[in-house]
């Protein structure tokens, strides 16, 4: 599969909340997320992350979705049934080596999830 369409799939995956499909998709080692207020370096935190908002997520939409070789950027509507973050635009670079998504490096308003999380911020592994 082409970088694009491993993207495309991971995305899927987790709209339709089908997180170890997702976690398929990402490196094993050398995995990095990184957002504007935490960092990830495995993929199970991240997933683990990913699925503590599970019960909030209403929808994802996929609004762009471009490559330029190993690099993807998507922007990305997230929905929530969380009145304190309502509805979040994401922007989010992937790199892709190998078949695997290597780096997540997500763009958003960080003050709605700090909010949420009473300053809790979960800390890098």
């Amino acid at each position: 599969m082409q970088p694009k369409d491993i993207v495309a799939q991971f995305i899927a995956d987790i709209h339709d909340q089908r997180l170890d499909e997702a976690k398929s998709l990402l490196a094993a080692e050398g995995f990095e997320y990184v957002g504007p207020n935490m960092r990830f370096l495995s993929r199970d935190d991240m997933l683990a992350y990913q699925f503590g908002m599970v019960a909030i997520q209403k929808d994802l939409i996929l609004r762009q979705l471009s490559a330029d070789g190993e690099h993807v950027f998507a922007v990305l509507d997230y929905r929530t049934n969380f009145e304190p973050i309502g509805d979040v635009r994401l922007a989010v670079w992937f790199r892709v080596r190998n078949d695997r998504i290597h780096t997540v490096e997500a763009f958003y308003n960080a003050a709605v999830v700090e909010n949420m999380l009473g300053g809790n911020l979960p800390s890098a592994s």
